[in-house]
């Protein structure tokens, strides 16, 4: 009861988004309560999270560390949620093609419906061979099967899946043959698989430009700017220019024993800039290589892991070379 209240402070449409989520990843538990305990673990661990750091970065409010907190938690919690429903329906759609193959198969060999549908169920189907065991089970008991194969939609979200659902389905109601429609729609399924592929291997070279940029290219350029910026503040830090010879020209000069150059500002924006990039890159990876920005989320540790290293690498680098030369000449 209590986790049905904190389920009660999201809106009703995402109530319903996170119901269909636990239908389509084949989860049993109830989705207020799944939901409730998300929330109550977020705000609780979010709270002590923000009161932790509250303590290191006193200068933002804790009511936006409280709040940054637990959205990144629920993030956390959802997208491997979406990524699991999205796993499922990729593995669906694999292996739709060879089961209505079987299926076909075995309507040839005068097999009924039902029965046809239950012995094309394999082990290595997974998540799908249970769906053709219920289809199957819901047929024997009496349902026609262009509704039970409709109802299966709804707990698979796959595009493909639903499409070769309604063809079946509509091929079944106009009366044809359903072992050549099975082989048709097979048939067509393959193609679309080998489709799928050439496309992928053709936008890869994209995807190893994007990557190369923001995990090599971007970091390197930041850590030679970094590392300018920290000598020009030091080299103007040692610049001292007498008030009397400035006091000569009838144009100002700069005074730059006091320069206005912040490091720690200028990496705090480079760090900031490396971990927005390699959100925005994972995103656009997920687009080009699968379709979806969503499937980029899987590749944003992975973008900003790199680039911060690679950062803090080239600093580490170009400090020890430039150090030893800076030395050399003093």
């Amino acid at each position: 009861m209590v986790y049905r209240l904190f389920a009660r402070i999201f809106p009703l449409k995402v109530r319903k988004s996170y119901a269909k989520l636990l239908l389509y990843s084949g989860s049993k538990v109830d989705p207020e309560n799944y939901l409730g305990f998300v929330t109550m673990a977020s705000l609780f661990i979010g709270l002590a999270g923000a009161f932790l750091l509250s303590l290191i970065y006193t200068e933002i409010p804790f009511l936006i560390q409280w709040l940054l907190l637990f959205l990144l938690i629920e993030i956390l919690v959802y997208v491997p949620l979406m990524l699991k429903v999205d796993r499922i329906a990729r593995e669906v759609e694999t292996i739709l093609s060879d089961s209505l193959q079987i299926m076909s198969s075995n309507l040839k060999s005068g097999l009924t419906v039902d029965q046809a549908i239950l012995s094309s169920v394999r082990p290595e189907f997974g998540r799908f061979g249970k769906e053709l065991d219920m289809i199957g089970k819901e047929v024997a008991l009496g349902k026609p099967l262009e509704r039970a194969l409709l109802d299966s939609t709804n707990r698979i979200k796959s595009d493909t899946y639903r499409k070769t659902m309604e063809l079946l389905s509509s091929g079944l109601r106009s009366g044809g043959e359903l072992a050549r429609l099975l082989d048709q729609t097979s048939a067509n399924l393959k193609h679309q698989v080998l489709v799928d592929q050439k496309i992928r291997s053709n936008v890869m070279m994209y995807v190893i430009f994007i990557f190369s940029a923001i995990c090599f290219g971007a970091p390197m350029l930041f850590g030679l700017s970094s590392f300018l910026a920290e000598v020009i503040t030091d080299i103007f830090g040692t610049i001292d220019i007498p008030e009397a010879a400035s006091s000569r020209f009838a144009i100002p000069i700069l005074n730059f024993s006091s320069s206005s150059i912040n490091t720690n500002f200028i990496m705090t924006y480079i760090i900031v800039s490396i971990i927005i990039s390699s959100i925005m890159g994972g995103f656009i990876i997920g687009l080009i290589s699968k379709g979806k920005e969503k499937y980029g989320f899987r590749y944003i540790p992975i973008l900003i892991t790199i680039s911060l290293l690679m950062f803090f690498l080239v600093r580490l680098i170009i400090g020890n070379i430039m150090g030893d030369l800076i030395n050399f000449q003093q």
